[in-house]
């Protein structure tokens, strides 16, 4: 059967972040500073990144593969977001809400993986130094960086399929300033049990194997670490992980705030304000957190800058 026999609700009516008309003036003021700080940022850890030779490295790789997803999974909802700041009338199509929904869900859960992945290739370059250029191969890091985002869309993509044997005849009101999967469930007119219990399981799965690796590998470097003799030594080691481990903090404290707090708590306010600080706070937190914690991006900024203002 076609899907659009299926559904006859052709768009959703999104309530935004607030419906206070002023509020609405200042937050897009505020969003629309965030989300060009997160272009450029973002932006320039990539550019950096791909002129400067002495960071072409894995760890450097990661980061740039980390900065793209950033800047697509701000980009999933901010535009949308700051456009219906500025409308009367916030409607989203039912293609372009599923459109929406699959790549926040694709790059979220691609980040698991990648924050999973730069977490052992600073496991390899704490543990094992000697044999890390032997280990972390381009072709690995590639492949790595290539399974994150295989696995975060194909995860994706599952729970987006099942969308399609859902009917919606109403209601056509979204609690939110974008799609997700949640909201749009519980506008289905059809039973979405096996949608839901989809979702939890998958999603369980996804987080539990990333984070798994994550304190696994942190784990061993901790440990590692110990063992150095010296303070500075130490404090070297540490200092190498410090930006992703921050990172990792920020990105999963926030999923583990919304997937754990109490099931009586009041949901709406809390979804768009855990929505918010993953796709817009947490894009433009990492490229600074990355920016001012290490020195080779720090060096590698100015003497860009500096090249900048020659040519100038």
């Amino acid at each position: 059967m076609k899907a659009e026999n299926k559904s006859i609700v052709t768009e959703f009516i999104l309530r935004g972040l607030t419906t206070d008309t002023d509020l609405q003036v200042l937050l897009f003021i505020i969003f629309i500073v965030i989300y060009a700080s997160t272009l450029l940022g973002n932006g320039c850890i990539l550019m950096v990144i791909r002129m400067d030779p002495h960071l072409h490295t894995p760890m450097y790789f990661f980061l740039g593969s980390l900065a793209a997803l950033d800047l697509g999974f701000s980009s999933t909802s901010s535009p949308k977001m700051l456009v219906d700041m500025l409308v009367e009338r916030k409607v989203i199509s039912f293609f372009g809400c599923l459109t929406q929904v699959y790549f926040y869900a694709g790059f979220g859960s691609t980040e698991f993986f990648l924050l999973a992945m730069m977490a052992y290739d600073r496991y390899v370059a704490i543990c094992n130094p000697l044999l890390y250029t032997l280990t972390m191969t381009k072709s690995l890091t590639i492949h790595l960086v290539t399974v994150s985002y295989v696995s975060g869309f194909l995860h994706s993509l599952i729970h987006t399929g099942g969308i399609w044997r859902l009917s919606f005849c109403g209601p056509d009101i979204i609690d939110h300033f974008m799609c997700d999967y949640p909201v749009i469930f519980k506008l289905s007119c059809t039973n979405f049990t096996i949608n839901e219990q989809l979702l939890i399981v998958f999603a369980a799965v996804v987080m539990l194997i990333s984070l798994l690796i994550v304190l696994i590998s942190y784990a061993y470097i901790l440990v590692a670490v110990l063992r150095i003799r010296t303070s500075a030594g130490r404090r070297r080691a540490f200092s190498t992980c410090t930006s992703h481990f921050i990172c990792v903090v920020l990105y999963y404290g926030t999923i583990l705030f919304m997937e754990l707090r109490p099931s009586t708590s009041p949901s709406h306010a809390q979804d768009k304000v855990v929505a918010v600080l993953s796709t817009v706070i947490i894009p433009v937190l990492n490229p600074l957190i990355y920016s001012l914690r290490n020195q080779d991006m720090k060096e590698a900024v100015k003497k860009k800058l500096n090249q900048v203002m020659f040519f100038q």
